[in-house]
């Protein structure tokens, strides 16, 4: 396992493959290992990172709410400790909203971006759905919010096809640390950021879940709407979790994106 200190915590990561650097970054309550898959499939062309963000996997949890200015400077740190320069990045939800931070704060060090179910912003009617899971996860543990957050990430007829992806998507859900899902939880609540995504200059590519009921095709729009020249795919019988859900379809996508 390799661990490394940055911006205050000590952050697990994984490196493999040869080729440009491609950095993925995982949604909330999941870890690096959600990417194994996909890691492997694009290892032959690409130099993968991987990590855990703070307060996820072997990443350390603070305990109190966390910023993107700071998960944002978690990226950056890490990628300073490890020499690299520039990067193409791909982030799933959580790690998308850190994407288009990440895009704006240190434009110098992005290649390609790939933003994949995710948003811009929460809208303010939201905020109570996220003050209830904050306030299960903090009685409860992540075990609280498991049932109900794969609901939210897979299709019906996934969930039933594929009770090995269950497990082991729910196991990443209720062995997150409640610090972390708290702090991340209090930064997504307050995401608002579409004012400024107008500013990232990477060619960027949106992929949505045609079936994601947390961030809809809708959201998306607006991100692809936003940034200039951005480019948006809906990957049809998918839900939150498209990378998971639909793997070949996601991977085509991307590898075409970046390879491009």
């Amino acid at each position: 396992m390799n661990i490394i200190d940055v911006n205050g915590i000590s952050v697990r990561y994984q490196v493999e493959g040869t080729g440009p650097w491609l950095t993925l970054v995982h949604s909330l309550t999941c870890d690096l290992t959600m990417w194994d898959e996909l890691a492997v499939a694009l290892a032959p062309t690409f130099t993968v990172l991987r990590y855990d963000t703070r307060g996820h996997g072997h990443t350390s949890a603070p305990d109190g709410d966390y910023s993107f200015a700071q998960l944002t400077a978690d990226l950056v740190g890490l990628l300073d400790a490890l020499k690299i320069e520039r990067t193409h990045y791909l982030g799933v939800s959580m790690g998308g909203m850190i994407g288009q931070h990440f895009a704006l704060a240190a434009p110098q060090r992005l290649n390609k971006l790939v933003i994949a179910n995710s948003t811009s912003r929460i809208p303010p009617e939201a905020g109570p759905l996220w003050d209830e899971r904050i306030a299960i996860a903090r009685a409860q543990g992540c075990a609280g919010v498991e049932e109900g957050t794969l609901a939210r990430w897979f299709t019906p007829g996934f969930r039933a096809a594929r009770p090995d992806a269950m497990e082991r998507i729910g196991h990443l859900i209720r062995t997150t640390p409640a610090a972390g899902y708290i702090g991340c939880a209090s930064a997504i609540r307050a995401l608002d950021i579409t004012a400024r995504i107008g500013a990232i200059t990477a060619p960027t590519l949106v992929i949505a879940g045609a079936d994601d009921p947390g961030t809809p095709p809708a959201m998306s729009e607006i991100i692809a709407q936003t940034i200039p020249d951005a480019r948006l795919e809906v990957i049809s019988s998918a839900s939150h979790l498209s990378c998971i859900e639909q793997p070949e379809a996601f991977l085509r996508l991307v590898a075409d994106f970046l390879n491009a």
